[in-house]
């Protein structure tokens, strides 16, 4: 079926999709969205209905999980980075990913992009390799790997009218587009796994794919981050750190995600302090360096293999490039002290520490479109894939996410091995 979307004409054709195209219909309506630094927004759910979610997901409405292999996986390579080629052929080895199911690029080994590089280079190339090895269907992840490009330059704006973006984010949305349907460029699309925490994720009814970056900032670090994957277990304690005990969204939704967990495996901090020296983490959510208390930029945590962890920041993906050791969180004002462009914190760091996943964002995203705590760390802890647990979090695409891990790891269900 063919399907033509434009945000200003509508759908033409049949919809297939209805309730997906009628959600990136109500996107254009978003307004007044709210960056991440220094916001100040108001709570539009109440506490009852809160109370009622809170009920829903602590019920376990969870899917029968049947396990992904690396038949489910395309892994993606760039020939021109010598360092893509060597993680890819880790990666491959460690995951038993067929030769069908990995696709190598001839692209640009630059961080940013433009889009006619994008579509020419990488989401071209990509889908050719999906069709070719008849991998549409069975495929669920994408895997990229450091030195694949980053980053599509274009123009900033609110959630419903920016160009720029995620590389990862934008070939999310490959698999709609094999079936026909047609996206803007402007603006954000809505995730279809967005919170729908009772629904395996599967092809056709989420049109999408989970797409994952086997990056750090080397790789030693990445090949730490894929063995850690292969020893992941459900223990130890998920660590969440709001800046005060306001109902300011954000520290609402990481306390949200404390009472969506087993009491038992929590570490909750509603103070101003900082939580640092944690050990036996599994799970990890705070606003990083927006917290204007977050003076170190090394939480010096001990990460148990397969943590994961997200933080509400603005630019904590712009660069996958390492700071020099001595570098540290700023202000924008300190124009001498900025790494690629920002005083913020990066994600890379949470993985050269120890964790074996993280979430970021290449540009600004807004808070209201950052990775959800209240999501994630509970779908986690019930046995959802890593890539699948970012997902459920992350409410749009073609948008400014990425997620660094292995997209298979999985600590495994609560009480199993």
């Amino acid at each position: 079926m063919f399907l033509n979307w434009n945000l200003r004409l509508g759908l033409t054709g049949r919809v297939q999709y209805t309730p997906w195209i009628a959600s990136i219909r109500q996107a254009q309506s978003v307004q007044g969205a709210t960056p991440v630094a220094g916001f100040t927004t108001t709570i539009l759910t109440s506490r009852k209905m809160k109370a009622v979610l809170r009920l829903f997901l602590l019920l376990g409405l969870v899917p029968f999980l049947r396990a992904q292999t690396g038949e489910n996986v395309l892994l993606v390579v760039n020939r021109k980075d010598p360092v893509s080629v060597q993680i890819g052929e880790y990666y491959r080895l460690k995951r038993a990913i067929p030769a069908r199911n990995v696709c190598t690029l001839d692209t640009s080994p630059q961080e940013e992009i433009e889009w006619q590089t994008y579509m020419e280079q990488i989401e071209t190339p990509v889908g050719a390799c999906l069709n070719k090895a008849g991998l549409v269907e069975s495929v669920l992840y994408i895997a990229t790997t450091l030195g694949v490009p980053l980053k599509i330059a274009g123009s900033g704006g609110k959630i419903n009218e920016a160009e720029q973006g995620s590389v990862d984010s934008e070939l999310a949305l490959l698999y709609a587009k094999l079936k026909g349907v047609k996206f803007e460029r402007r603006g954000a699309v809505p995730n279809p796994l967005f919170g729908k925490h009772d629904a395996p994720f599967r092809h056709p009814q989420f049109p999408i794919y989970l797409v994952t970056r086997l990056a750090a900032y080397s790789f030693d670090d990445v090949k730490g981050m894929i063995d850690r994957a292969l020893q992941a277990a459900n223990r130890g304690k998920f660590v969440i750190d709001l800046r005060s005990d306001s109902d300011d969204e954000g520290d609402d939704w990481l306390r949200n995600a404390a009472i969506f967990l087993p009491a038992g495996r929590v570490v909750l901090d509603e103070s101003k302090n900082v939580l640092y020296g944690q050990k036996d983490v599994i799970g990890y959510a705070s606003f990083g360096s927006n917290d204007k208390n977050r003076k170190r930029r090394w939480l010096g945590f001990e990460w148990l293999p397969g943590a994961i962890a997200t933080e509400f920041v603005s630019t904590n993906g712009r660069t996958l490039k390492q700071p020099p050791d001595d570098w540290f969180y700023s202000t924008w004002q300190d124009r001498a002290h900025l790494w690629a462009g920002s005083p913020q914190g990066m994600a890379a760091d949470l993985i050269h520490e120890g964790a074996t996943g993280a979430s970021g964002n290449v540009y600004e995203p807004y808070l209201q479109a950052c990775a959800r705590p209240d999501h994630l760390l509970p779908a986690y802890y019930e046995g959802r894939t890593l890539a699948e647990s970012y997902y459920l979090a992350l409410p749009f695409l073609s948008w400014q996410g990425i997620v660094l891990g292995d997209p298979l790891c999985s600590i495994g269900k609560p009480g199993k091995p």
